[in-house]
């Protein structure tokens, strides 16, 4: 039997009742007033020696606003980290043709309408970049970001996770319809014992458990207790490691028949790479992708209680590697003289997901409105041009656009998990901004 999940967004306290966290044009907050969110560094946020305790950041809270403000670009001062490094070649450089996209307006669903610019203030962005057929047309930076820092990217790491999955499977090391319990025999009495490779990656596992960021009762608080997120409650007696937690996860409803977003699913497909390759993760990462691409600087993972990365929503890049890394996959897996991602892979990551499953238990306005898909821990659009996007919360893309040959990396720190202004009004603008390139070029050849 599928039980129906309805997916609804609690607007926040900051966002609902007051302009907490916000420097007002006016003395309200009204729908038409430009609010522009204040930075880490307006906030206080650990400053003074020591900082202020109302002012301090830590495992405890920096998952919440407004200490994410801080937080986000702050990680390896938070959490155990392990590093993916560059490798030894040169820098791949970015051609620069920029032009203004400050004031480009599109019109949105319900009849608003938005300059980037005023978007970019009021989904939190920390960083912005687009890239046009390889070029650096556009590139912003907020709240004390600059072009080295490196920002948690949160659930935009799950599609990179699945991407080395299916780098295995290209090899012939993987096979996607056998049962999870092929490489993983440790879950064979859990919620995976009868679910197969791919239904992990595509998230139709039937899983009994809550992602649901608004109520503090949530699995995903849970969860998080096994990567340092929040206060350990006195008395709790569950699992505190990735093994034993994933061990004792059970089924809700029967796996293959509906999306189901669990994060613990993209940590099972981390663990089969891990498993199957003999390789930590971040090596993985970089032997296979991050030392080959020309990224300016390493990346890095955040690790959980034992020493293992969180596969699910642990990966910081900065914004420039960002957009290399979409460009390797836009241009099927080819990048920097070498083909870093098998082009079947990367063809793959590009294809349209079937809205159906996606649709069958989560009734939701907001993803009808823009048609979203997932396949393999990518998220797909129904837009023309098939786009496909990986996301993390609190307003995280690595957007790819095949058609116009766009790739957008935004980086932020909104206090909502999941917000209007990201999960919907962000790929409409995404997709507004490219059809506006892909007129610039049909303009500029006549």
């Amino acid at each position: 039997m599928m039980h129906t999940r309805i997916r609804t967004r609690v607007k926040t306290l900051a966002r609902a009742i007051s302009c907490f966290g916000l420097v007002c044009a006016t003395t309200a907050c009204g729908q038409d007033t430009l609010s522009v969110p204040k930075t880490a560094a307006e906030l206080g946020l650990m400053q003074g020696s020591p900082p202020p305790a109302d002012k301090r950041v830590d495992q405890s809270n920096f998952m919440q606003a407004p200490y994410n403000r801080w937080a986000l670009q702050h990680m390896r001062e938070l959490v155990p980290t392990r590093e993916v490094g560059r490798g030894t070649g040169a820098v791949v450089a970015l051609e620069d043709k920029r032009i203004d996209l400050d004031n480009f307006e599109v019109p949105l669903t319900g009849g608003k309408r938005l300059t980037v610019s005023r978007w970019l203030d009021e989904s939190y962005t920390d960083g912005f970049l687009v890239l046009h057929k390889g070029k650096l047309v556009y590139e912003r930076y907020f709240n004390g970001q600059t072009p080295s820092t490196h920002h948690q990217m949160f659930s935009a790491t799950k599609s990179l996770t699945a991407t080395m999955l299916l780098i295995l499977a290209d090899e012939g090391k993987v096979d996607l319809d056998a049962p999870v319990t092929r490489y993983l025999p440790e879950l064979a009495t859990s919620a995976f014992g009868d679910a197969s490779v791919q239904q992990v990656l595509d998230m139709t596992t039937g899983l009994q458990y809550s992602e649901a960021y608004t109520d503090e009762n949530a699995d995903i608080w849970k969860y998080g207790y096994l990567f340092g997120i929040g206060k350990i409650p006195d008395g709790y007696s569950g699992p505190l490691t990735l093994d034993e937690y994933l061990a004792g996860l059970q089924k809700r409803d029967e796996h293959g028949e509906a999306f189901h977003y669990a994060t613990p699913n993209t940590d099972v497909l981390g663990w089969i790479v891990r498993r199957v390759s003999g390789r930590d993760l971040a090596q993985f990462f970089a032997d296979h992708i991050w030392s080959k691409l020309g990224a300016e600087h390493s990346a890095f993972f955040w690790l959980d209680r034992t020493a293992v990365e969180f596969a699910g929503g642990g990966l910081n890049m900065t914004l420039r590697d960002g957009g290399r890394l979409g460009q390797m996959l836009l241009q099927q897996g080819r990048y920097n003289g070498h083909q870093i991602v098998p082009a079947s892979v990367a063809k793959r990551v590009l294809q349209a997901g079937d809205p159906a499953p996606f649709n069958r238990l989560y009734q939701d306005p907001w993803y009808e409105q823009i048609g979203y898909a997932y396949h393999d821990q990518w998220w797909t659009f129904n837009n023309p041009h098939k786009s496909v996007s990986a996301i993390g919360v609190q307003g995280q893309f690595i957007y790819i656009d095949p058609v116009a040959e766009v790739v957008i990396v935004k980086q932020s720190s909104h206090p909502e998990a999941e917000s209007e202004t990201n999960e919907v009004d962000g790929p409409q603008i995404m997709h507004a901004i490219a059809e506006s390139l892909m007129a610039g070029d049909r303009r500029a050849n006549g």
